[in-house]
């Protein structure tokens, strides 16, 4: 892959097209993928086919939401850093504004009574996504790990890790990722400073609040998560609701819901923390600091993606913390499932995972459909 911008798009190209992106981008990392390929190759031919595929490998190596940094790296190709910056805030900031405007909505005083059936419909949902997000990964993630059978045993090794850590680690499970990477690059014999830099890192002290514990929180989930997307949800949980109170349990259900069906990034769910822990002020920062880190990882480390991709340090830790990332987002399904207050939400998840898992239908549809089904049921007289 030829690691240097072309530098002559226009940046009037890149505002429109990746803000084009981040309007209609609905669905998550899948879409993003496809709308970027569909743009950057098919249509303009500004990448290769190989080169389009080289980038999404670089970026899957990368902490925190992957087709966000594809997206920051598509447009530094075509226009260099300031390329980069341009194009991945016009991708990200329409979903940001959506997601913010459905906060101040699901968070006020007086909420209308179909919002709030709308809210207890959609978190019903969540953990059979949470279930169905882990599941799409497990395919690839195996298949990376099934040329050599001692591999295959660590991987499930570090998959149960992952869904226990979910269950009863809390806060605590980036500890638990980054501990089944480290032991990977271990048993690999490439071990390094640099590498268990990372652990005490993320062993920082927590005893704040306000402002700081907002950054704190959008801080892991930006430069912590491995695997991004989804595996933001059991890392965010305990320190939302049983660290910092921010919201209740049912709330975040919804918070999670409003990620899902905006487009753009699912990472943008931590603005909704931030706006429920400090009003727009907590929002914007959280989204600030939970992106930063993907601008920072693509302007600094895009000319040496070859370099990145080929490294056996960074594909041992990514066996092993992948391979718990998986977990932990299967595992998020039960702390995700206690946080059900009502019998008839039960039933709208059961709805929900057949339609995913047996219907094989999308994420956003599911959402919506139960978002629909739980506002008939609390005007109807359900409790909510």
């Amino acid at each position: 892959m030829t690691e240097r911008p072309l530098a002559h798009v226009p940046l009037s190209t890149i505002v429109r097209e990746w803000g084009r992106l981040g309007l209609i981008g609905f669905g998550g990392p899948p879409t993003h993928i496809a709308l970027l390929r569909q743009l950057c190759v098919q249509e303009r031919g500004w990448l290769s086919e190989r080169e389009f595929e080289d980038a999404i490998a670089a970026t899957n190596l990368l902490p925190g939401p992957a087709s966000t940094q594809l997206a920051i790296y598509c447009a530094w190709r075509l226009r260099g850093r300031l390329g980069a910056m341009v194009g991945g805030l016009c991708f990200i900031i329409p979903g940001l504004v959506m997601i913010l405007a459905l906060a101040v909505l699901f968070f006020a005083a007086h909420t209308p009574l179909w919002v709030k059936g709308a809210a207890l419909g959609a978190g019903a949902a969540v953990p059979a996504v949470a279930l169905n997000a882990a599941l799409r990964l497990v395919g690839p993630s195996w298949r990376r790990s099934s040329q050599v059978k001692s591999r295959q045993v660590r991987w499930l090794g570090y998959f149960c890790l992952g869904v226990a850590g979910a269950v009863v680690a809390g806060s605590n499970l980036v500890l638990v990722l980054i501990l089944c990477g480290l032991v990977e690059i271990s048993i690999g014999g490439v071990a390094s400073r640099r590498a268990f830099a990372l652990f005490p890192a993320a062993v920082a002290p927590m005893a704040m609040g306000g402002l700081l514990a907002v950054a704190w929180v959008a801080f892991k989930v930006g430069a912590l998560s491995y695997g991004g997307g989804f595996v933001i949800i059991p890392l965010m949980q305990h320190d939302v609701v049983t660290t910092y109170h921010w919201m209740s349990g049912a709330q975040f259900l919804s918070a999670v819901a409003l990620g899902q069906i905006t487009p753009g990034p699912v990472v943008q769910t931590v603005a909704v923390v931030g706006y429920a822990a400090s009003g727009l002020t907590g929002g914007l920062l959280a989204a600030l600091v939970a992106f930063a880190p993907s601008f920072f990882f693509v302007l600094v480390g895009a000319p040496h993606f070859d370099r990145l991709r080929s490294s056996i340090a960074i594909q041992a830790f990514l066996l092993g913390a992948g391979a718990a990332v998986i977990g932990a987002i299967a595992g998020s399904a039960v702390p995700l499932g206690r946080e059900l207050l009502h019998l008839w939400q039960f039933g709208v998840l059961g709805a929900a995972a057949l339609w995913l898992f047996a219907f094989r239908r999308g994420v956003v549809s599911a959402l919506v459909g139960a978002g629909l089904v739980g506002v008939i049921a609390v005007l109807v007289g359900a409790p909510h």
